[in-house]
């Protein structure tokens, strides 16, 4: 279970609707404007909608009874009304115009603040320390970025701001039936507690119903992220019907869930309904009474079907906006349990700035683990000098990257300190830190763009003739500018069209145009055929050339020409010494520089 499920798990017993709503109407303060507008034209529209049934009372009352009792002259009635009908058409017109420009008006602003959010979403997750990406699976986080997101649009776009709408239609109902006729307005209001009931019982039910079909959603896009960037293994290995299966109980879980939303989502539109045909019941027979009686007007009575209608029409929508509100709440919690994730890793109030690398990186009774109690790095005592190039070697699961990831503070030790010139690196600026360090590393990401972009990365400091110049050096511009569009060509998601050799000869090129003080290659050249690697050596001695700079080494071969060689072994520092010096006693690295050969040996 990642941290994100761990909460969602903590916090299912728990209702946070008023805080919740308070950060969701946060979003809205940048669009007061428009937000004031919308609600003025909700509160014009509803006027106009419901003083129609008074038009057509007086009109039945004045008129059309007049012509039935009195036996007026129609065509003179007709003449007379005229300016009663004029009005009451106006008065649809503008029902109509304001309905209109409440939707145009709230839709824009739904739109704004979905790409509001996305922007910070995306920001904050760009803040968060590795840690949490080891934990956390990245299709739960797409599904935040997206689906979340996209299910708030219907709760800014219409939802708060249709539900304001939607009481105020009320508002104006009740009081419109209260001063008309209070005795009939009883009788048609009576039904309402059994709304309340209802909507208490709904909340009750639906509320955990959402918030896990929203986690089951979550849980459907990360299976399915992860089963698809790994197809090909799945398909090497035969493994296509097991993951099938998977993928089917995975499947159900979230159509499981999603048939509960649709079950309780069914129960309150015909308890709505039903108490509309109550509700017109009791107008019918209590009304219909008064007439009789001449107590009440045929006219009144008439209004007060409309109205008893009307009554139900906002209850109607508020039940269909607190299905939205529900689904908002499920999808706000998840964002917001994203957002509240505070980043481990962060640059301090006052933070020290880190000027050009001058003297030395020095590890001191550095310990670390990932897991409490599973130590990689263990009492590591290590100067690296400017100028210096050193290589780490050792077994698989030694600690050589992990070495590089505390350097870079990607992580923070338990213990000890780690100095960049003689300040901790837990007190300096951490955008300048990473700015001095630069890393190639083994498995090397291309992003979707250019060649050109590949390299600079976006950054605006860097020209069109530094990222040439770059590429020239690590002998990366013979197969750029044999490209269809040289620098410019497009590389897919993930550069799947090209070769592991030129991924690494972009990622070369991408270290050289950033310039750091300190260049560290973690196995940067094990994917690299022997022939390739042979052929980029040049722009590699050109590339560290006067730079300090540390190699993470899979190929021994490639350390006999560095200054130290530092031999790690179950998280220690074993050996120090140069190829020859280490050669000659015998140790951990003769014994895996033996075994190398023997390997090559063998394959020979």
């Amino acid at each position: 279970m990642d941290h994100l499920d761990q909460y969602e798990e903590h916090e299912l017993t728990k209702v946070y609707d008023r805080a919740i709503v308070k950060r969701l109407i946060s979003y809205m303060k940048p669009y007061k404007g428009s937000l004031i507008l919308a609600l003025a034209l909700i509160l014009a529209g509803e006027a106009a909608r419901n003083s129609t049934p008074i038009i057509a009372k007086y009109a039945i009352d004045q008129f059309i009874k007049g012509v039935r009792l009195e036996g007026l002259d129609p065509a003179g009635v007709f003449l007379a009304m005229r300016w009663v009908l004029l009005l009451y058409f106006g008065l649809l017109a503008a029902d109509l115009s304001c309905s209109f420009l409440r939707a145009y008006v709230t839709k824009i602003m739904g739109q704004r603040i979905m790409r509001d959010m996305r922007r910070q979403i995306f920001r904050h997750i760009h803040r968060l320390h590795n840690a949490f990406f080891d934990n956390t699976a990245v299709g739960k986080l797409l599904t935040r970025v997206m689906n979340d997101v996209a299910a708030l649009d219907e709760l800014f776009s219409e939802g708060l701001v249709d539900a304001i709408g939607s009481l105020a239609g009320l508002i104006f109902v009740v009081a419109a039936m209260l001063i008309v006729n209070w005795k009939l307005a009883i009788a048609a209001l009576c039904v309402l507690p059994i709304i309340a009931v209802g909507t208490a019982v709904y909340q009750v039910l639906s509320r955990k119903v959402f918030r896990e079909w929203r986690r089951q959603l979550s849980q459907l896009n990360a299976f399915m992220n992860e089963r698809i960037g790994g197809l090909t293994t799945v398909q090497l290995f035969n493994q296509e019907k097991a993951t099938n299966e998977r993928f089917q109980n995975v499947n159900r879980g979230y159509l499981s869930a999603a048939l509960r939303v649709v079950t309780a989502m069914a129960m309150f539109g015909p308890m709505v309904e039903l108490a509309g045909g109550l509700a017109t019941a009791a107008i019918i027979w209590h009304g219909g009474g008064q007439v009789l009686q001449n107590i009440t007007t045929p006219g009144e009575l008439y209004a007060f079907l409309i109205w008893g209608q009307r009554l139900f029409w906002p209850l109607r929508r508020l039940s269909a906006q607190y299905t939205t509100l529900l689904v908002a709440m499920a999808s706000s919690e998840r964002i917001f349990t994203l957002l509240d994730a505070e980043p481990e890793i962060q640059t301090p109030a006052e933070a020290a700035p880190v000027p050009t690398f001058q003297h030395a990186v020095e590890f001191k009774n550095v310990a670390f683990a990932y897991k409490e109690g599973v130590d990689v790095l263990k009492n590591v005592n290590l100067t690296i000098r400017k100028g210096e190039r050193i290589a780490v070697v050792g077994a698989t699961g030694s600690g050589k990257t992990t070495l590089i990831n505390l350097m870079c503070r990607f992580y923070d030790i338990q213990q000890g300190e780690i100095l960049f010139d003689g300040k901790d690196i837990r007190t300096l600026n951490l955008e300048d830190l990473r700015r001095r360090v630069g890393i190639v590393q083994q498995d090397v990401f291309l992003f979707s763009g250019s060649v050109k972009e590949n390299i600079r990365l976006g950054s605006k400091e860097i020209s069109d003739e530094e990222v040439e110049r770059a590429a020239e050096v690590v002998q990366a511009d013979r197969f750029i500018r044999s490209l269809p569009g040289g620098y410019d060509a497009q590389v897919n998601e993930g550069g799947l069209s090209f070769s592991s050799g030129q991924k690494q000869l972009i990622a070369f090129a991408r270290a050289l145009a950033f310039n750091p003080d300190i260049l560290i290659l973690d196995e940067a050249t094990s994917s690299i055929d022997t022939e390739t690697e042979a052929h980029i050596q040049t722009g590699l001695k050109r590339l560290l050339e006067g730079r300090t700079s540390i190699i993470i080494a899979h190929r021994l071969s490639t350390t006999q020409d560095v200054d130290r060689i530092v031999v790690l072994h179950r998280g220690e520092i074993r050996e120090i010494g140069t190829h020859s010096e280490l050669m000659r006693q015998k140790g951990i690295y003769y014994r895996l520089t033996q075994l190398q050969y023997q390997d090559c040996h063998d394959w020979h």
